[in-house]
């Protein structure tokens, strides 16, 4: 485990500006790689909460409000037949990922925070995934067979910490990331999906060689976290990694095994926002630690492993947004520790929401907010 301190290294129309040719917007900083620049495809999102490259190098952006946009070469257009979402606080449109065979079946995963009454329920939200088949026309999309594949247990009223991050591995499994709903202690109750890991099937059903732990719902990979806003899986093994809001201080990183109890609220590394201490301290038999931390907090959202040519020094490292820290980390991995981070446009471009490599060895980023936007980085001049 490491810590670091802040001082450590057309359809319908919309209202979307893109940039494009010479005037594009850019920041330029010095790094471990050298020179990168930042320069912004897309501005004018809405609160944009997640990114999916299509084979054909257009851009799948949620906003939470609940549009799904197609964004590429200066046209914009909103995808036809997505959820109802509970927009409100934390909660609305989330991740979006490609299955697999993508290109042949057009299916893709949305999670989303699910208004009771599409549930068949009585009161409040709570987070779901939808599969769909995606189909895209000259200026248009829709989605089709849309079909809600999993929702949490126990719905409640709050609008905080729904998650969600989706990984889905090369077998088409997907893990899927829950917030313990602003109520620590459901993290702990092996029989509430809150606050844990889930892994499902393409179909919703529960995979086979789950970890089936005594007493845990079948659906559980990993319990005791407090809401994750990224995950990924590493190229070469197919390892489970998320990153999590911690509460003052506590943010972490974690290396997500089977059957596994990562602590939340039993033990971590940050404070209650009153000062207060939360649990048992930072150690206790049975739980996990994480691989590092942050203390203060960057609120970290978004994950991906960097696999490319453009930054040949970083392979293998880990990329994290940071909200609160507006900033992005990337972190130096050696086999399943990390040795070190390095903070790159720090305050420079925005709340950091989701960061995905894209074929072409770029690293691509949202920024959270009303004027929301896609950026690419790449070497000065690539």
């Amino acid at each position: 485990m490491t810590r670091f301190s802040s001082a450590t290294l057309a359809f319908p129309a919309l209202s979307l500006m893109l940039a494009s040719g010479p005037a594009m917007a850019q920041t330029v900083i010095d790094s471990s790689a050298g020179m990168v620049a930042a320069t912004v495809l897309a501005e004018g999102l809405e609160h944009p909460w997640a990114l999916a490259i299509l084979p054909d190098g257009r851009f799948l952006v949620t906003e939470r409000s609940g549009q799904l946009l197609v964004v590429k070469d200066g046209r914009s257009f909103a995808v036809d037949g997505v959820p109802n979402v509970v927009d409100r606080d934390q909660g609305g449109l989330l991740d979006v990922a490609l299955a697999p065979d993508f290109e042949s079946s057009g299916r893709i995963y949305l999670t989303f925070a699910e208004p009771a009454e599409d549930a068949g329920l009585q009161r409040g939200a709570g987070t779901a995934v939808m599969a769909a088949r995606l189909v895209l026309e000259e200026g248009a999309g829709r989605l089709e067979d849309q079909n809600v594949i999993f929702r949490m247990n126990n719905f409640n009223n709050s609008t905080r910490h729904f998650g969600s991050r989706l990984a889905v591995a090369k077998d088409g499994t997907l893990f899927v990331t829950l917030g313990d709903r602003g109520d620590m202690d459901r993290a702990q109750d092996p029989q509430d999906l809150a606050g844990g890991v889930v892994r499902i099937a393409a179909d919703g059903s529960v995979p086979a060689d789950n970890p089936q732990v005594e007493g845990w719902r079948p659906e559980f990979w990993s319990i005791g976290h407090r809401n994750q806003q990224g995950a990924t899986l590493r190229p070469s093994d197919g390892a489970l990694f998320t990153v999590e809001h911690g509460a003052q201080g506590g943010d972490e990183v974690n290396l997500v095994q089977a059957g596994r109890n990562y602590g939340w609220p039993v033990i971590t590394y940050g404070r209650d926002y009153s000062g207060l201490a939360i649990g048992k301290g930072t150690e206790a038999e049975g739980m996990e630690q994480p691989l590092h931390y942050w203390d203060p907090s960057i609120s970290p959202s978004g994950l991906d492993f960097y696999e490319g040519e453009l930054f040949p020094a970083w392979q293998g490292d880990l990329l994290s947004g940071g909200l609160s820290g507006q900033v992005l980390v990337r972190l130096d991995v050696e086999g399943d520790t990390i040795v070190g981070e390095e903070r790159l446009f720090e305050q420079q471009l925005g709340r950091v929401r989701d960061v995905r490599v894209g074929p072409d060895g770029a690293i691509y980023l949202l920024t959270d907010d009303s004027n929301g936007k896609l950026l690419r980085l790449a070497p000065e001049g690539k």
